[in-house]
């Protein structure tokens, strides 16, 4: 007798628990390359040479090619954003994921930079139900990344999130949200390091995006240039009458959304009542 198909959310635990080994795995890894790194040095003083080839061979084997992409990533709106719709699936150019019966249902944008904390007061309060409105189509979400908070980290983290943002929208889009959630849930704090390139990658795999052309994607920093063009755009030029000035900037069927207070902030019946008249309008 053959055994049940595992669930979508058993699939999903069972990606999680292995993201997590391999982000264990990545630090010990990480941590051992700083100490051959370290003894390198030493033997480099010493005229001896070959404990630098055994770095660079390291860092060689746990590098993907980076793949070949279009200057602008595929899968997004006009707006430089991913739609998500039904089953918490991406619109793209062959598929809208919409309810069957569904009349017009809210369109959720939200303008986000990965180190944002104030991004993460909204997303963690408000995302069960955004993500229980999108999956059942009593919604759809769009999510538009950018950057501008690289000063926030020692290792440009802003940017490089952005970047693999867009890399698991380009190759594996029905993973985007997923993603999103993820690191919005792992945000690191201003003013440190952010998660490095190899932990970027595990929560990908965690997301269900662990392709080698994701890896490849960003270690390479493949959409770099996109983000950082992208960024100034969205700064600088209203999109669709709305000025984005920070993040996150929210907008339910074009009506921005604002709080006066922290509290207002993160809640989400207070969002969600702002979504029921938005959309009555």
């Amino acid at each position: 007798m053959t055994s049940p198909k595992p669930s979508r959310s058993e699939q999903r635990e069972a990606a999680r628990n292995k993201a997590r080994e391999l982000r264990e795995q990545s630090a010990k890894k990480e941590k051992r390359n700083k100490l051959v790194i370290q003894i390198s040095v030493v033997l480099v003083a010493l005229g001896i040479v070959g404990g630098v080839a055994g770095v660079i061979a390291i860092e060689a084997a746990n590098r993907a090619d980076a793949p070949v992409v279009n200057e602008v990533p595929n899968n997004l709106t006009e707006l430089g954003g991913i739609k998500i719709g039904v089953g918490l699936q991406a619109f793209t150019d062959t598929k809208t994921p919409t309810a069957d019966a569904a009349g017009d249902v809210p369109e959720i944008v939200v303008y986000v930079d990965y180190q944002c904390p104030i991004c993460q007061a909204f997303d963690v309060p408000n995302t069960a139900q955004i993500r229980s409105w999108v999956d059942t189509g009593a919604a759809t979400v769009e999510i538009r990344p950018i950057s501008f908070l690289d000063r926030a980290s020692l290792n440009q983290y802003s940017s490089r999130v952005a970047n693999a943002a867009f890399c698991v929208a380009n190759f594996e889009p029905d993973a985007f949200y997923d993603f999103h959630e993820t690191m919005m849930f792992n945000q690191t704090s201003e003013g440190g390091d952010g998660h490095d390139d190899n932990a970027l990658f595990a929560f990908a795999e965690e997301a269900g995006a662990g392709t080698e052309e994701i890896k490849g994607c960003i270690q390479a920093k493949s959409f770099g240039d996109y983000v950082a063009q992208h960024t100034q755009n969205v700064l600088n030029d209203p999109q669709d009458g709305v000025s984005v000035t920070g993040t996150p900037t929210i907008l339910v069927n074009g009506l921005q959304y604002t709080w006066a207070t922290g509290e207002e902030l993160v809640s989400a019946e207070r969002f969600a009542q702002f979504v029921q008249v938005a959309t009555a309008q």
